[in-house]
């Protein structure tokens, strides 16, 4: 993994705020590496986020596709889980994303996907970044350049979709308060309101490219800013909060209570286990502990992978897909078996509706019926290249008195109650500290620990 500035060029993809860190070169080089990875037949599927740098990337992108032989379907904005339909449905060779998700309006970042839609594995992505760095680009002959066209209806084909999973109409009865942040989600639910009637309020509706209304992150904190504080006043049932992207999703209660987004993948866990033959949970090693125990009570067992979305591709590969119940991490991202495998925030605000309606629960009392676990999170500059210095001294501070110790990323430690994960991001040049205790937050653990990496950093 390489940092330049504010760029990062990792197995993840390529991610950096544009002009100070990620250029058009870049931008050129790495779509000229992926065209010239696929091998599969068919074209390359390809849509982006509202973010202002969107328009020049996507240019970036069609030109260096186009430029390898590769035609082109651009869907204009939209979020990455609805590309990730179209390339099924379209059997193309690929697709690629535009968009940093869950970064500032001045990051921009491309996500990769292969012949099912689904992210590189670790394999592949290792292969596009070879050919990137060695710039052997498979470029084609000028009568065998590539098509670009414009598909207008990808939207409501992805809404059909996940019509044939969930019950949509059912849903009908609840009001529901969607916090989109100026992102994709607010043209899918508004296209979820007309075609089925939901009962569905926006706020910062507006799609944004330069000034986001906050933070685009998934978090309790996020979440009360201006989320939980309208719930019970307008009445909804629950509330929820996307990232730009929408795959990504955390929610409120109805009684106007921010929930951990830790929590949206522990609860679809309980929801899906009990229905389907699948009893494995895959997550990654930040994500909280109560997942582990709802999978016990459910006669299911949790897999656990280092933290990143090629780790969980390649672990669902080592499995059939009947044998998966659910997959996700901490963040609020989740994907399920039903869709093949795709991040997707609004099937996951649809999945915790359903279990509403179905267990005739307000999402309060299901939130409130699992053990209490509080983790705390931080993080801290990247600036120093003693990482595994650091390692190492954590790992002889802590390890002796453990359970269980893991450094497939960075350092988990566990206790019986309790555990604590360090690792560098592969996103962003950060070093992030999680810790977490059933119960009590483990406090004086979580500020050991961020004293520590602040000394080495």
């Amino acid at each position: 993994m390489a940092a330049e500035g504010s760029l990062r060029i990792s197995q993840v993809g390529l991610r950096g705020v544009v002009g100070s860190g990620m250029t058009a070169a870049h931008v050129l080089d790495f779509a000229s590496a992926f065209g010239t990875l696929l091998a599969a037949p068919g074209p390359v599927v390809i849509g982006r986020d509202p973010r202002a740098s969107g328009v020049m990337i996507r240019e970036g992108v069609v030109s260096a596709l186009m430029a390898c032989g590769r035609d082109v379907i651009d869907l204009g904005v939209v979020s990455t889980p609805v590309i990730q339909h179209a390339i099924r449905r379209q059997d193309a060779a690929g697709g690629v994303s535009i968009g940093a998700s869950h970064n500032r309006a001045e990051w921009n970042a491309l996500k990769f996907f292969g012949a099912g839609g689904t992210y590189l594995s670790s394999a592949e992505a290792s292969e596009l970044l070879d050919i990137y760095h060695l710039r052997r680009f498979d470029f084609a002959e000028w009568q065998q350049i590539g098509r670009l066209r414009y598909q207008k209806d990808a939207l409501d084909l992805y809404l059909d979709e996940l019509s044939e999973v969930y019950d949509i109409s059912s849903l009908s009865g609840l009001k529901i308060l969607v916090d989109c942040c100026n992102g994709t989600s607010s043209l899918i639910l508004q296209r979820l309101k007309e075609r089925f009637g939901l009962d569905v309020i926006l706020i910062n509706q507006k799609i944004e490219g330069v000034a986001f209304a906050h933070e685009p992150n998934t978090t309790m904190a996020t979440i009360g800013l201006q989320l939980a504080p309208l719930v019970r006043p307008v009445g909804a049932d629950a509330g929820f909060l996307f990232d730009v992207d929408s795959d990504r999703v955390a929610f409120a209660t109805e009684q106007g209570e921010a929930v951990s987004e830790e929590m949206v993948l522990p609860l679809l866990a309980d929801y899906f286990l009990p229905k389907g033959p699948g009893k494995i949970v895959i997550t990654n090693l930040s994500t909280t502990a109560l997942v582990d125990e709802v999978a016990r009570r459910a006669n299911g067992r949790v897999v656990r992978v280092p933290v990143g979305r090629q780790a969980a591709i390649d672990a669902l590969a080592g499995y059939r897909p009947e044998q998966i119940a659910i997959a996700g991490e901490g963040t609020g991202a989740v994907m399920l078996p039903q869709f093949r495998f795709v991040y997707d925030g609004i099937a996951a605000m649809l999945a915790v509706l359903s279990m509403m309606v179905e267990q005739d629960r307000k999402l309060s009392d299901i939130v409130y019926s699992y053990p209490r676990y509080s983790i705390l999170k931080g993080q801290v500059p990247l600036v120093s290249p003693q990482i595994p210095l650091l390692m190492m001294a954590l790992q002889e501070r802590y390890a002796g008195t453990a359970a269980g110790v893991n450094v497939s990323d960075g350092l988990r430690v566990d206790w019986p109650d309790r555990w604590f994960h360090v690792r560098v991001s592969q996103t962003e040049p950060v070093v992030r500290v999680i810790a977490e205790q059933r119960g009590d937050p483990p406090q004086a653990l979580f500020d050991s620990l961020m004293e520590a990496v602040r000394d080495f950093s």
